[in-house]
């Protein structure tokens, strides 16, 4: 090898090495970016404004644990926010979210309506919904403990005449479930008394919101028989939901955390008719009937007797004595005997 190419060649190398020297001292001495924690910054000299603790959709009726006061920075605080100083939070309760307002957002003075102001019922109903008030009684509204804002179910209770004889059948049954009080008689908050305790008060009429369907059933049951309020505890919506979802009726949206729970909740506020709930006179007393019997039926209790089929005689009462000679089935009742043709040749 000559001299120029071993030159060259140590030239080369040198270079390689002061190169990567360089690069490293370079890397050495450039500091790893640190993280820095984002402090809170906490808000001197700020009023108290008043915010939501949750998330307040439309037609929500306002009580005492929706709202809350919550520094905030003097100059981010508007005239239309309610100030602590200013505003009185019992007032507030009763009234309607007229426009959404999310967790933590102040609410405006806009954004409320108070009852008796004007389209103050239109504002607590939901989209699709409509408002039907029911007249009750004190024992029939469970003696008062119904608050606007709690879910109930309605139960009718009717006579249903028929042929034979004995008495007419008794039968109660929970036609609507998980219907939402707007109002007692014209009433839409809760009366709060000076120990700050909710006042218990009987009313005459309740209004509900209900689909359209379910307001033409409800004032066709009002003719037919008295209607009763039942209290819906709060776990009664989760509890059929599930079983909704168990039974394959419910299908829940995949992959979409958002979805699920927009469906979880609109369901779980649906009012609900169709799926009954049935109590006749003979679950509470043997003597009542189970179900009516046809004209010139003997069976006053019992299942219902098919057509062209031989009625069975009816279970004797204290006192009767069942006389069956051929086709005829005789009852008598102390003097009174009654023949009853039961079919056959």
């Amino acid at each position: 090898m000559d001299s120029r190419k071993l030159i060259l060649l140590v030239s080369a190398l040198m270079v390689a090495v002061v190169t990567a020297l360089i690069a490293r001292s370079l890397i050495a001495g450039s500091a790893a970016p640190e993280a820095a924690a984002v402090q809170p910054v906490a808000v001197q000299g700020g009023p108290e404004v008043l915010v939501a603790t949750r998330a307040l959709p439309v037609g929500t009726i306002l009580d005492a644990s929706a709202l809350k006061f919550q520094p905030w920075p003097k100059e981010l605080v508007d005239n239309a926010y309610f100030i602590k100083d200013k505003a009185d939070l019992k007032s507030l309760q009763g009234t309607v979210v007229r426009n959404a307002i999310t967790a933590g957002q102040p609410v405006t003075q806009g954004a409320l309506v108070k009852p008796g102001d004007r389209g103050f019922l239109a504002a607590a109903l939901g989209p699709g919904m409509r408002a039907v008030t029911v007249p009750v009684s004190a024992q029939s509204a469970v003696a008062g403990f119904v608050f606007p804002g709690d879910r109930i179910d309605l139960v009718l209770t009717q006579s249903v005449a028929g042929g034979g004889d004995g008495p007419p059948l008794r039968v109660s049954e929970t036609f609507m479930r998980n219907m939402r009080v707007l109002a007692t008689d014209q009433r839409t908050d809760n009366q709060v008394g000076d120990d700050g305790k909710t006042q218990v008060r009987t009313f005459s009429t309740v209004t509900l919101e209900v689909t359209p369907k379910i307001a033409e059933e409800l004032a066709v049951a009002q003719t037919v028989g008295s209607i009763s309020l039942s209290l819906r505890s709060i776990a009664d919506n989760s509890s059929e939901l599930e079983e909704a979802i168990a039974n394959g009726s419910v299908k829940m949206p995949d992959g979409d955390p958002r979805a699920e729970k927009a469906m979880l909740v609109r369901i779980a506020s649906q009012p609900q008719s169709g799926v009954a709930s049935i109590a006749t006179g003979a679950d509470v007393s043997r003597f009542q009937r189970r179900s009516v019997p046809g004209k010139g039926d003997g069976a006053a209790m019992g299942g219902p007797v098919a057509p062209g089929a031989a009625a069975a005689p009816a279970p004797a009462f204290p006192g009767a004595t069942v006389v069956a000679v051929g086709p005829v089935v005789r009852i008598a009742r102390g003097n009174n005997i009654t023949a009853v043709s039961v079919g056959g040749k």
